[in-house]
């Protein structure tokens, strides 16, 4: 009875020459088929062919849209960058935030976000002081505290205040702004402009044309600060009957004002009774 012989193993540079074989038609396959894939990505037929426009266009139209945006766009359905895209769209001026989708076979969905003004915004240079001039140029303020470039005069609120300050300093000034407009709202008065030094000091500006100098500190105790002030005020312009010109909150044991014609001293609530300076 035969038995089979035992199968001979091949030699090593056989077996190499194999495996290389086999790695070379895997990478032309893998090559084909890429390049199948990228003239498929770029067929006419996967053109975007519509836009949808969704969300918040108050302040853009289809033509401004046009514009700005769809010249920058570029690729087909399957190989257009969606990041690209969203970016081309939040850089059209009011436009906060992008979002784009695809929506199969050939139109994209763009959802829009535009920014509220809240304010303007003048950037002061490091280390200049709360009555400082800003730097030249003028921006605004979202109501997320965030600023942006637009066309000024596209902005219909004219009594939007004024936040000068460092850069970077923008949300932090609009909070703070809306916490010390609540305290003059009980003068009757709005915050029309607000400063921040570059040292952390704090100056407003009311829309009667008084100057106010908060000084430095927390936030909260600034606030605090400027909330006991108001509570007093009131004491001392209806008794001279005049109003207030300029007030400086940077006093240890009180505060100092100029009224129209007459200049004082006033401790805090707790301090005792007015003083004359």
């Amino acid at each position: 009875m035969n038995t089979p012989a035992a199968a001979t193993p091949l030699p090593p540079d056989v077996r190499l020459m194999n495996g290389v074989t086999a790695l070379l038609l895997a990478g032309l396959l893998l090559a084909a088929l890429g390049l199948g894939v990228h003239k498929l990505m770029r067929l006419p037929a996967f053109n975007i062919r519509h836009i949808q426009v969704e969300g918040e266009v108050a302040r853009n139209s289809v033509a401004t849209l046009r514009a700005n945006a769809l010249s920058h766009l570029s690729g087909t359905f399957l190989s257009m960058s969606l990041r690209q895209t969203r970016q081309a769209f939040e850089d059209v001026p009011w436009v906060r935030r992008a979002e784009v989708q695809r929506v199969w076979p050939n139109r994209l969905r763009v959802r829009l976000e535009e920014h509220k003004p809240a304010a303007y915004w003048e950037e002061k240079a490091d280390g200049a002081d709360a009555g400082s001039e800003a730097s030249a140029g003028r921006a605004l303020v979202n109501s997320f505290g965030e600023v942006f470039e637009a066309n000024l005069g596209d902005v219909e609120d004219e009594d939007l205040p004024v936040l000068a300050g460092p850069a970077g300093s923008s949300e932090r000034m609009l909070s703070m702004w809306r916490q010390l407009q609540a305290s003059s709202a009980h003068l009757g008065q709005s915050v029309q402009r607000l400063d921040l030094s570059g040292r952390g000091s704090w100056r407003l500006s009311l829309d009667q044309g008084a100057v106010i100098e908060l000084g430095r500190g927390e936030e909260a105790v600034v606030v605090q600060r400027y909330a006991q002030f108001v509570a007093t005020l009131s004491q001392l312009t209806s008794r001279f009957q005049t109003p207030l010109l300029a007030a400086d909150l940077r006093h240890a044991e009180g505060y100092a004002v100029r009224l129209r014609g007459i200049s004082t001293t006033t401790p805090s609530p707790t301090k005792g009774p007015v003083k004359k300076r």
